[in-house]
């Protein structure tokens, strides 16, 4: 079964195919909407998909080796994303599902990515920190399957087993901005022209000295704003480098990560950890996440940066594996919804 999928949440607009015949990825191909001195506008990145579509439909095809009439199902990332955006693959797959009277699956975002990273990582049943622009949780999932002789701690023996999947449980998320976001806002506050946390970690690989600055866990849960309005203000303070700076934001950001993680760890008694998301492109976070698993002896991992990064690889996995569950949907019932939470999805 060929799986084609379309990722249009925010920046990116993303093309991928999944082969269930072989398991693999066959096409993974982006256009990517930067914004210069200003976060997204959402009118103008749905712009730059809407322009972008076709061209990087039929990169993907032609990777792929394949045609339009040889896909099986179409998926699209459903939400959570900017709406405007969001409207640019929902009408693509939609449109593309009529026209060749395929089935249709709507992703969510979220699990599209802690999914696809399970899958390459082949975890069976991990801990998930889901770090990225807009959203940053501790997840879990809560699908329950077969018995197990081998029960986690917490999980009597033979008992059933927990399979990762729908329904989600969410141990603990931001309760204000995600730390993608952090690490965006704070670059427009230097005044980088492109304002992205990929500058803010480059600057921080400079720093040497950490500044003091608030940190914020509250159980299994943290925050960012005040975070960012303290290291605002010192922007500008006589005697302050920004690369010190910005090495103890994300610090002080990822100390807060790994607190709220190694706590929900213990707590689940799970054996296994991954990072997903845009944020886990970072090595420093990867590696302080890594400290946290061999302490707890976890096995720890994360996906490759193109899985990590927004893409439609991820969206097409992931709705095979929504299409396998019986949730392909009527082309007159496709939606979008931008806050659709991880634990919502069924």
């Amino acid at each position: 079964m060929l799986v084609l999928g379309f990722e249009s949440t925010a920046h990116t607009f993303g093309v991928g195919i999944y082969d269930s015949a072989s398991n693999r990825i066959i096409a993974n191909k982006k256009a990517f909407y930067k914004s210069l001195n200003e976060g997204i506008v959402p009118r103008k990145a749905a712009d730059h998909h809407a322009q972008n579509a076709s061209k990087v439909l039929g990169v993907a095809l032609a990777e792929a080796g394949i045609s339009l009439s040889d896909i099986d199902v179409f998926a699209y990332a459903a939400g959570p994303g900017l709406g405007p955006c969001l409207k640019t693959g929902y009408a693509a797959a939609k449109y593309l599902s009529l026209m060749h009277k395929k089935p249709l699956v709507p992703v969510n975002h979220c699990h599209a990515h802690i999914e696809t990273a399970r899958w390459q990582l082949k975890m069976k049943n991990p801990l998930a920190l889901y770090v990225s622009g807009g959203n940053t949780q501790i997840v879990s999932g809560m699908k329950y399957g077969g018995k197990t002789k081998n029960a986690g701690r917490g999980t009597a023996k033979n008992s059933h087993a927990v399979v990762f999947g729908p329904p989600f449980f969410v141990y603990g998320e931001t309760l204000d901005i995600g730390v993608g976001n952090l690490f965006d806002s704070f670059a427009r506050e230097l005044g980088e022209e492109f304002a992205h946390g990929s500058v803010i970690a480059a600057k921080a690989e400079k720093g040497k000295n950490y500044i003091e600055l608030p940190y914020t866990v509250k159980g299994m849960n943290f925050a960012f704003s005040g975070l960012f309005t303290a290291a605002a203000k010192k922007i500008r303070q006589p005697g302050i480098d920004t690369n010190d700076l910005c090495f103890s934001l994300l610090e002080t950001a990822f100390s807060e990560l790994c607190e709220a993680t190694e706590r929900a760890l213990l707590l689940s008694g799970k054996k296994e950890l991954l990072v997903a998301g845009g944020v886990a492109q970072n090595k420093v976070l990867c590696g302080k996440l890594k400290l946290v698993a061999d302490e707890n002896d976890v096995l720890f991992g994360v996906a490759d940066n193109q899985f990590n990064a927004d893409n439609g690889a991820m969206i097409a996995q992931t709705g095979y594996v929504q299409y396998k569950r019986g949730k392909a949907i009527a082309q007159a019932k496709a939606f979008s919804r931008q806050k659709w939470r991880i634990d919502e999805v069924k």
